[in-house]
């Protein structure tokens, strides 16, 4: 009996053995595909990843080359003519406008940094950026209203710039003659946790050029300070 089994045993294994090496010359080709898309598939992801190095490297170099033309209007042009994506994009439109702005040149200027503004496919933070320098440069021609209206949303908690626009909210103030709501509010920038030396010391020279008591408003909450 115990025979039997054995030889049962043993014959049931074989078959076994033939059915998996059915199966493997029957869908074997599927194993190979699998393992060929595996490797197909990190080779086509290092080869662009190559390229995208290798585009953004271009593009770093043609940038510093138009950054070593003399002339602001030639070199406004050349940064415009450059292709480019994503942060390579803004980079070249903010410096162009940068350039314009200094030719004077404000409606290119506007272009080129409402560009970079309106570009989703550019990093958040150079998108910002251009739209602050927007409203700097075109000071001139957009109404108070306009202006204020997007700095309030750069000013807005967690952005970027917050205090930066915050102090261009002030600077507004202050050309509509509204002399107590600047003081407070460069009171607030000169406060705040985040702010940088060099704010801090623009906020504390405009305090005291419109007339508040430095000393006095520093060290009063600036909650209080508007109830003064």
């Amino acid at each position: 009996m115990s025979n039997s089994e054995t030889f049962i045993d043993e014959v049931t294994e074989e078959v076994r053995k033939d059915q998996l090496f059915g199966y493997m010359r029957k869908y074997g080709w599927i194993a190979v595909l699998a393992v060929l898309a595996i490797v197909g598939g990190t080779a086509f992801s290092e080869l662009r990843k190559a390229q995208t190095e290798t585009a953004a490297q271009a593009a770093g170099d043609t940038i510093l080359a138009a950054l070593e033309i003399d002339d602001d209007e030639a070199r406004a042009a050349a940064l415009s003519d450059i292709e480019a994506t994503g942060g390579a994009a803004a980079i070249t439109g903010l410096l162009a406008a940068a350039d314009l702005t200094e030719t004077g040149d404000v409606d290119g200027a506007a272009a080129a940094l409402e560009a970079v503004a309106l570009d989703d496919g550019s990093p958040q933070v150079y998108r910002d950026l251009a739209t602050l320098k927007s409203v700097m440069v075109q000071r001139d021609t957009l109404s108070v209203q306009d202006r204020r209206a997007i700095l309030s949303g750069l000013a807005a908690a967690g952005s970027t710039f917050r205090l930066v626009a915050q102090e261009q909210l002030a600077l507004i103030a202050v050309e509509a003659g509204e002399t107590d709501d600047a003081i407070t509010q460069f009171v607030a920038i000169a406060q705040d946790a985040e702010v940088t030396g060099g704010l801090r010391d623009r906020a504390f020279t405009m305090i005291v050029a419109l007339g508040g008591d430095l000393e006095a408003l520093i060290s009063t909450p600036v909650t209080q300070v508007g109830d003064q």
